[in-house]
């Protein structure tokens, strides 16, 4: 049976997650905490096939990662985080602690469904496999998260869709039309270039001399090969 456990201290936010995996998938079996403590006893003694997690737990802003470390140092189940958060502000720190994904609030339940049920087909193969040879492999089929030369990038959805607009017509320019779509607010230049900005800065985490991603003036940007 899959298990997941979701660790977050809102009680109607989490109410709302067990809802949509129930609703989804009845046959998942969810076990929910509140705090930091009981978290970690139960990340620890048993794995999970998922950890939904808030990265921030009252009182303690710091108890997420800890419950991370307490994975990663057992039974190393995958980790989706769903955070207030700006995802640049634990961008190093999530790829360091090895997070599978992360999700910003508030989120819809389109988007969670998508990330929780990813990652579940995708993190026993990824963690037993071998890297792809390709430099960008982003298929949300295969794995929750695009990979470049066959490491993570860690980016949130609206980024990941941004990219793999760049990525679909590369050697042509992707218009600011049709990439202000893909976002759910803020249509606009300077909204679009913060999320250019944290895809750039995702790849540069791997890659310093990263350069694929070009502005085209007064157009777009473009991916070039």
């Amino acid at each position: 049976m899959t298990r997941i456990a979701i660790i977050e201290d809102e009680v109607p936010f989490s109410d709302e997650l067990y809802r949509w995996i129930g609703n989804a998938k009845p046959a998942i079996q969810i076990d929910r905490f509140y705090d930091r403590d009981s978290a970690v006893e139960a990340v620890t003694s048993a794995p999970y096939d998922l950890v939904v997690l808030d990265i921030e737990l009252k009182p303690d802003r710091n108890a997420g990662i800890g419950i991370v470390n307490a994975i990663n140092t057992s039974h190393r189940s995958p980790v989706l985080v769903v955070s207030g958060l700006d995802a640049s502000i634990y961008r190093s720190i999530m790829r360091e602690l090895d997070i599978w994904d992360y999700l910003g609030k508030p989120v819809n339940e389109q988007d969670f469904l998508g990330a929780v049920f990813g990652i579940l087909r995708t993190a026993r193969p990824a963690h037993g496999g071998t890297a792809d040879p390709a430099d960008l492999v982003i298929d949300p089929l295969r794995q929750p998260q695009p990979t470049w030369r066959g490491k993570r990038l860690n980016l949130p959805i609206t980024a990941q869709r941004i990219l793999k607009a760049l990525h679909d017509k590369k050697g042509g320019v992707a218009t600011y039309d049709e990439l202000f779509a893909l976002l759910p607010s803020g249509r606009n230049t300077t909204n679009l270039r913060q999320h250019i900005r944290t895809i750039r800065e995702a790849f540069e985490e791997i890659d310093p001399s990263f350069d694929r991603i070009a502005t085209v003036k007064m157009k777009g940007f473009q991916w070039l090969d």
